[in-house]
Order: C-alpha cells, then sequence, then structure tokens
C-alpha cells in the first residue's frame, strides 16, 4: 500500500487480521468508553473556527475518526433544512460546542432515520435517543472536498452513533 500521511491512514497499517467473532454490547461499550476523547477538538488535536465542521487541508491531522460521548439530552436527529428529506445530527461534546447539519454515513442508523423522518416521528427517534444513558459518536474526517464558497477541508460526519443501554433493543418493539 502506497505511503499515506493523516488523515486516513489508520486503515493501511495492519497486519494478520483474525476474525474472532462479533463483540457483546459490553464488549463494545468497552471499546468506545477506552477510546473516547472529552472533544472534537482534544480528539483531532485541532482548534476548529468558530461554527465550523471541517479541518483545512493544510492541518496535520494525524486521525481521520475519533469516538466521543455525548450526554443523550444533547444529540438531536433533524431534517436538512437546506435539502428537505435528508436528515443530519446535532450534537454538543463534552466541551459545551455545538455542531449542527453533520452528515450521517452509519448506514445501519441512518435508514433507521429515515424510517422514523419518513413516518414524520423524527420526535419518536430523539426521544429513545435521549432516553439512553449513554451515546458514544464516532466522529470521522471525509476525504478532502472543497465546498462552494472555496472552503477545502476534511469534513466532520459521524460514522457510528451507538447508545447503551443498547438502543436496538429499545427499538424492536417499536415499528414506524
Amino acid at each position: 500500500m502506497p505511503s499515506r500521511s493523516g488523515p486516513h491512514q489508520e486503515g493501511s497499517n495492519y497486519g494478520t487480521l483474525k476474525f474472532h467473532g462479533p463483540c457483546t454490547p459490553e464488549q463494545f461499550r468497552k471499546v468506545l468508553s477506552t477510546s473516547r476523547f472529552p472533544s472534537i477538538e482534544e480528539g483531532f488535536e485541532a482548534e476548529l473556527p468558530r461554527d465550523q465542521k471541517f479541518l483545512p487541508v493544510n492541518h496535520g491531522v494525524q486521525r481521520s475518526f475519533i469516538t466521543i460521548e455525548a450526554r443523550p439530552s444533547d444529540v438531536e436527529i433533524a431534517e436538512d433544512s437546506y435539502n428537505p428529506g435528508k436528515i443530519k445530527l446535532h450534537f454538543r461534546d463534552k466541551s459545551g460546542r455545538a455542531f449542527r447539519y453533520i452528515g450521517v454515513t452509519d448506514l445501519g442508523f441512518h435508514d433507521h432515520a429515515r424510517r422514523h423522518h419518513q413516518s414524520n416521528d423524527l420526535a419518536g427517534l430523539n426521544g429513545l435517543l435521549q432516553a439512553q444513558d449513554e451515546v458514544f459518536l464516532r466522529i470521522g474526517l471525509s476525504r478532502a472536498y472543497m465546498a462552494p464558497g472555496g472552503r477545502h477541508g476534511f469534513w466532520l460526519q459521524a460514522n457510528g452513533i451507538s447508545t447503551f443501554p443498547y438502543y436496538h433493543e429499545a427499538t424492536r418493539s417499536y415499528s414506524p
């Protein structure tokens, strides 16, 4: 594999992988808990300008994804006001910094949220999220992208949304 510089280098440094089976919710929670950062800026080792959700291309960030823990009451799934019909994540990290309109690339969660949205029940989805004890967000960086207006950088995206107790256990009896 060609030599890479951060971000997006984590996946190029591995040896022989061996599958041991899926982990339990408790094991997964432990992995998320022990690898979390208190804030986006600490996790990516970068200062982001106010109201920005990207790191400039010339920033020397060394990670392309991190885990943060957010208070369940600080997490919301909302319709994208710029693209009706699409969903986005709003959250506040433990530093108190708010991030709005973050793309959700966690396909399982995205499909689940889309079904709630199509049923006009984002309030129900948010109620289930906010009733959890813990919410872990896997926040990743996109590949370099030039946005309209000339902002060139790595954009924040939600690569994973995990809740405990296990969110899917709470939703099995719910069918939108």
